[in-house]
């Protein structure tokens, strides 16, 4: 049954197939069949969109998710938004459940904030609207010159903790740095659970120097400044041994995260509870990037069960390690794109959302 309007066409501008079944997915829950496109490599690995239907005067969803070959999946989605452009689409939704390089959206050192570029390549393609979900930082709502929802995943999150977890009144949340306490308790207040923060592990590369401010030398230039004047410097950071700020001893251990990519950081999260005397822990996170031998780490960890929503394609990771659970989340993205269609407001799919959230 189709539960939109006319005029709504839906591409997948994905050329991997394993990439493509979310947008199925939300096609079927719209009612409606995917727009006849082509996207592949030529032989000298340039990208190639070939649009098969008229988009004139129509709203134009394209949906990707982000594959291993990240910059490809760019690409594909900059050209088939251009291509829509210069078909005379009407309007131009991008649908990006992970937006991609959204850990680089800091300026670390001699760096550059690369979503700030990411954002400006989309917008001056012709996207008119973003959808997405769970920003690595909600700041990067700034970077773009047009509408963005940054949807959540945290209630298919939380009901797959009350309906899949045995005695998950028993467990505790847990935040396995400082930086992600926001989240665990935005979970342990809405389930009603304590919460737990791990701290003093090893230093994230994400959190040295990321705004930019060491970039002057380290060396004193006695030339440069007066000689009277003397800039203190900074005392560098110095963790302590890793502690457990929270009881988690006999408790069912949830760790909650946005982005599981590098899961060194969650096994060492789970021996030390382990330690502690957590008897069962999850991981339980949006985006399951689970690079490199990720699923080897999880399956020989003390992890007991991950959990992941499906805004990327990692089919062949859950095959490698049974630990690896999905949860759906084209139910969101569908209501999205009707409601952004048939001119209806947004305000319904973020009741009961904080600032923190």
């Amino acid at each position: 049954m189709n539960h939109t309007k006319g005029g709504l066409v839906i591409f997948t501008a994905n050329s991997h197939p394993s990439s493509r079944e979310l947008s199925k997915r939300i096609a079927e829950r719209l009612g409606v069949e995917l727009g006849k496109v082509q996207v592949y490599q030529e032989a000298n690995r340039e990208t190639r969109v070939q649009i098969q239907e008229s988009v004139r005067g129509k709203d134009v969803f394209v949906i990707q998710t982000v594959s291993k070959d990240v910059n490809t999946t760019i690409m594909e989605m900059l050209i088939m938004v251009y291509a829509c452009r210069t078909s005379c689409a009407r309007s131009i939704t991008g649908v990006l459940p992970y937006f991609p390089y959204s850990k680089q959206c800091k300026m670390r050192k001699r760096g550059s904030i690369v979503s700030k570029l990411i954002a400006s390549m989309m917008c001056k393609a012709g996207l008119t609207h973003l959808i997405t979900m769970d920003l690595h930082q909600k700041e990067i709502q700034g970077f773009f010159n047009i509408p963005v929802d940054n949807l959540r995943a945290s209630p298919f999150l939380l009901q797959y903790i009350q309906e899949e977890i045995p005695d998950y009144r028993n467990a505790v949340i847990v935040a396995k740095s400082p930086s992600s306490a926001k989240r665990a308790q935005s979970f342990a207040e809405r389930l009603r659970l304590g919460i737990a923060v791990i701290h003093g592990e090893a230093q994230d590369a994400e959190s040295d120097q990321v705004d930019g401010r060491h970039s002057p030398p380290t060396v004193k230039t006695t030339g440069a400044i007066h000689p009277s004047m003397e800039i203190p410097l900074l005392i560098p950071k110095e963790k302590p041994p890793i502690t457990v700020v929270g009881d988690v001893g006999g408790r069912i251990a949830i760790i909650v995260d946005d982005i599981i990519d590098d899961v060194d950081s969650f096994v060492a999260a789970a021996e030390t509870l382990k330690e502690r005397g957590a008897y069962k822990i999850y991981v339980m996170a949006t985006h399951g990037i689970l690079s490199s031998d990720a699923p080897r780490l999880i399956e020989e960890s003390a992890i007991d069960e991950v959990v992941v929503t499906n805004t990327m394609p990692h089919e062949l990771q859950k095959l490698q390690c049974p630990k690896i659970k999905t949860v759906d989340i084209s139910m969101i993205l569908s209501e999205a794109i009707r409601r952004i269609h048939n001119g209806e407001s947004m305000s319904y799919l973020f009741r009961n959302i904080g600032v923190d959230d």
